[in-house]
């Protein structure tokens, strides 16, 4: 079977393509810096020699243009698996909206896909508690999460890809859900830091699709690896 994975030497990609690659499959990189170096955005993709395309290169912006550009060199993949962000049709911000955008563009291609919703990487939530935590005074915004580790997505969508097109999947998150401010406060335990933490109240639309958990799943599949896991492994 032949694989091109874009994104395949980021964050979830490596994790992917080393997975894949242990089956014997045929693998391919698509990315910058990738076996294939394309940017997805500027437009210039060759036509995809691939049984299957696994689709994880992402960014804040141009996400549903890079989509479209790709499809557009897809005619003859057999099978489409694509990455989205659980809340992509209900949290109204413009990066979740830029998920859903690709989400349609994918459903809409004629290709055979595989849609699947996960929550924020443990890594995100890091970076997210890291960045608030260097203020003296911590503001946490009021909302839960599901972190989820790089890990277990990269095995499900490598389950994925070796699978039949499925359509949209059950959504993946983490073994638990938490507050922000829980995660703020296990991040500082972690490393031995002393900060007042204050809550924060989302203002808006956001803030109110917080509030009411449209970030999180009921019902989805569960990791394994937890956040506590995360931090004391030190990544």
């Amino acid at each position: 079977m032949k694989i091109l994975v874009t994104g395949g030497t980021g964050t979830l990609g490596s994790h992917v393509v080393a997975l894949l690659r242990e089956t014997g499959a045929d693998v391919t990189t698509l990315s910058r810096h990738g076996d294939i170096a394309c940017d997805l955005l500027a437009g210039d993709v060759p036509p995809i020699d691939a049984d299957v395309v696994v689709h994880l290169a992402g960014g804040q912006k141009g996400d549903d243009v890079a989509t479209r550009n790709l499809l557009a060199a897809c005619a003859d993949v057999r099978h489409l698996v694509y990455i989205s962000v659980i809340g992509a049709d209900t949290v109204p911000l413009a990066w979740l909206r830029t998920k859903l955008a690709c989400e349609d563009a994918v459903a809409a291609s004629g290709l055979p896909f595989t849609i699947l919703r996960a929550a924020q990487f443990h890594d995100l939530a890091l970076t997210m508690v890291r960045g608030l935590a260097k203020l003296p005074v911590v503001p946490v915004p009021g909302m839960r999460l599901q972190p989820v580790d790089v890990r277990d997505v990269a095995e499900r969508i490598a389950s994925l890809a070796l699978g039949q097109p499925a359509g949209r999947v059950t959504d993946l998150a983490g073994p638990a859900d938490y507050d922000l401010r829980q995660l703020v406060r296990d991040y500082l335990t972690t490393t031995g830091k002393r900060r007042l933490t204050v809550g924060l109240r989302l203002p808006g639309k956001a803030g109110k699709a917080y509030r009411a958990g449209l970030n999180l799943t009921a019902d989805g599949v569960r990791g394994t690896r937890t956040w506590e896991e995360f931090l004391a492994a030190g990544r």
